[in-house]
């Protein structure tokens, strides 16, 4: 968005959709940022009717990422403080995903697989 119509046509558009609650927007990010309970691909239809080109926004903050040195995950065009929202090959530090009880005998404790 290069002027405050851009911004006020582009607010107007969106506030004005049944279920939208706020209508925030951020004229240097070129971000819309859209609260309630309306389907996003409505709003990106409605952004795209004034003339401007949209897409959705893909970054994440980055402290939300688990992750954030996946690959591809960086962008130079990402503002500051956020990260490309890349599919996470790695599991989360803390989600149980192996049971190691497998690995000890309950016949003979003495034993054990790992040794």
């Amino acid at each position: 968005m290069c002027c405050e119509g851009c911004e006020r046509r582009v607010k107007n558009t969106v506030s004005g959709m049944k279920g939208v609650k706020s209508v925030q927007v951020n004229r240097k990010d070129s971000r819309v940022t859209v609260n309630g309970h309306i389907e996003p691909k409505k709003v990106l239809a409605a952004v795209t009717s004034t003339g401007k080109k949209a897409e959705f926004w893909p970054y994440v903050p980055y402290s939300l990422v688990h992750y954030p040195y996946a690959p591809q995950a960086y962008d130079k065009k990402a503002p500051p403080g956020y990260v490309k929202n890349v599919h996470q090959e790695l599991p989360t530090p803390n989600a149980p995903e192996e049971d190691y009880t497998w690995l000890f005998s309950d016949d003979n404790p003495n034993a054990c697989s790992i040794m």
